[in-house]
């Protein structure tokens, strides 16, 4: 059974930064994009970043720029680097691995960011 688990999220100063880790547990198979969502209390869940099998990279607007993902597919991780974090940045996130066959996800890790 594929597990998905998250790690690095935590409380950070405003223009902090945080690192965040997602590691799939058990067998995997065609792997078409690993991606990173988030949801703030009474907000949709909505994506943060992704990255194709073929390595390319999508963000929104209001992380463009502060907001890196990365993977080790030998690994099966994906990685999430935050840089200058802002309030409106905390919600819990979710890694997701999106295959042929299912859409895994994470159990989610709260990211704070205060003023």
């Amino acid at each position: 059974q594929v597990q998905l688990v998250e790690s690095g999220g935590g409380l950070v100063q405003a223009g902090g930064s945080l690192r965040l880790s997602c590691v799939a547990s058990g067998s995997i198979f065609s792997i078409q994009t690993m991606g990173w969502y988030r949801q703030a209390p009474g907000k949709q869940r909505e994506l943060v970043a992704k990255i194709t099998s073929g390595g390319s990279t999508n963000y929104p607007d209001s992380v463009k720029g502060r907001f890196t993902i990365s993977r080790d597919t030998s690994k099966n991780t994906v990685y999430l680097q935050m840089n200058s974090l802002k309030p409106e940045d905390t919600a819990v996130y979710y890694c997701n691995f999106w295959t042929i066959a299912y859409d895994y996800w994470g159990q989610g890790t709260q990211v704070t960011v205060s003023l």
